[in-house]
């Protein structure tokens, strides 16, 4: 699903009224406004469908594949998303609905 799936999906939940151009700006704004409070080491708590947090990693030896040197990671922090467990179940019920060969 691309953003424009996701402006589309939203747009048509909310019904006439609200044009695609607006719906964008709001799915815009929604995802700047996680992207901005993750850069400022914060967490995002949405109910019954996740949370976003910065993890950091430590630094680290690994390998380069092609000619197993080692080679230094740096420590370096990234954003995770940990789905709620109503969510999580909500999917793995709806994979189970759904045949294998449509998947």
């Amino acid at each position: 699903m691309t953003k424009a799936d996701l402006v589309e999906q939203v747009a048509q939940a909310i019904g006439p009224g609200i044009t695609k151009k607006d719906c964008a700006a709001v799915v815009d704004g929604f995802l700047n406004a996680i992207r901005q409070a993750l850069a400022d080491g914060r967490h995002i708590e949405i109910r019954g469908f996740g949370t976003f947090k910065v993890r950091h990693r430590r630094s680290r030896v690994a390998r380069n594949p092609r000619t197993g040197d080692p080679v230094r990671v740096e420590a370096r922090a990234v954003p995770v998303f940990k789905p709620s467990k109503n969510f999580r179940s909500q999917v793995a019920r709806e994979l189970q609905a759904t045949p294998a060969e449509t998947l």
